[in-house]
């Protein structure tokens, strides 16, 4: 099942508020007894709220409408009406909150990662017992409590992993995620086996004596040259690319062509957005255990002298933990800007 989902349309509303209750006393030994009536309670807040636990949006998908509870109304004694629950939203780190039909940004949790109040709920009515007066002793009129309010929503994923792989097709970048993290993406010896991004966990540094940090990777589709202007699902996979805090860009060493796919594949990121270009990232010559692999290495090296390039091979772990010492040192310069 396609479990990733990195954009959800939610329909949210905040609670009515309780009525108010028109009452009076009616106890023994009182025979003028006055107003009793309480105040109803006020209606429930919707509250977006940060789980670091969450990578995708696939929990919105199933579950497109969220609803807090109405204030309960007032009741005689002057027993004010319980206030009803929020409605809690749990989104992961990065999510950005959008109307949908105005397209209007409304919070955005890759700058903020505190609990949001988007909709606050309605107020609860009054009672009667706020309307005695010396002219009126009984009053009989209570308020009804305030409606709640209704919006449609767009949440989008805008930051979504530390280090996202880019590469042209079949370059290694599901065997390179597997081999560092447990997400177990589809790997095959032929172009377009990831469709969708595949997020996993690399726990570095800190050893058997714990500590360290995560870092999310991302293995993003294949990109072929002319996906800037569309070309098979380059927007929606370059959208993925931009939601990466850093990159690094996966070169076949055993493909024609090596030598010129890391500046092929900057072209493509720069023509879409040229933010891009401007994110932190290595440069990963894959497959280093083919014949002539370490040659292409080292000419792809002097190509880019001024680049962080890498050579591995997932076959036979060769320079695997050199990339991880990297990638914590990449995540670090992020950390630090």
């Amino acid at each position: 099942m396609n479990r990733f989902a990195d954009e959800a349309v939610i329909e949210v509303s905040s609670g009515k508020g309780g009525n108010g209750c028109a009452a009076f006393r009616r106890e023994k030994f009182v025979p003028k007894g006055g107003p009793a009536g309480g105040d109803g309670g006020r209606g429930g807040d919707v509250v977006f709220t940060v789980r670091q636990n969450l990578r995708t949006l696939y929990h919105l998908r199933y579950k497109h409408t969220f609803k807090a509870e109405n204030g309960h109304d007032g009741e005689g004694r002057s027993r004010y009406g319980k206030n009803g629950e929020n409605v809690v939203i749990p989104v992961p780190p990065g999510a950005v909150i959008f109307d949908e039909e105005t397209r209007e940004r409304i919070h955005d949790f890759s700058k903020d990662s505190a609990d949001f109040v988007f909709l606050r709920g309605g107020n609860g009515g009054w009672g009667n017992i706020h309307f005695k007066s010396s002219t009126n002793q009984a009053p009989q009129i209570a308020y009804s409590g305030k409606d709640g309010e209704t919006r449609l929503l767009r949440v989008e994923l805008q930051i979504m992993a530390d280090i996202g792989f880019v590469g042209f097709p079949n370059a290694g970048k599901s065997s390179l995620l597997d081999a560092f993290t447990n997400a177990r993406p589809k790997i095959a010896p032929y172009p377009f086996t990831t469709k969708i991004p595949n997020l996993g966990v690399f726990r570095a540094g800190g050893g058997a004596e714990g500590g360290g940090r995560d870092i999310i990777l991302a293995d993003i589709p294949g990109l072929i040259e002319g996906a800037s202007e569309g070309a098979g699902l380059g927007f929606q996979f370059l959208k993925h690319i931009s939601r990466a805090a850093a990159l690094a860009f996966l070169i076949d060493l055993s493909a024609d062509g090596y030598l010129e796919a890391y500046e092929a594949l900057c072209a493509e990121l720069g023509a879409y957005d040229s933010a891009l270009l401007k994110k932190k990232r290595l440069i990963v010559g894959t497959k280093l255990d083919e014949e002539g692999a370490r040659e292409n290495l080292e000419a792809l090296t002097r190509r880019h002298p001024n680049e962080r390039v890498l050579g591995v091979s997932v076959y036979s772990r060769t320079g695997l933990n050199d990339l991880a010492a990297e990638m914590c040192l990449l995540c670090n310069e992020n950390t630090d800007d």
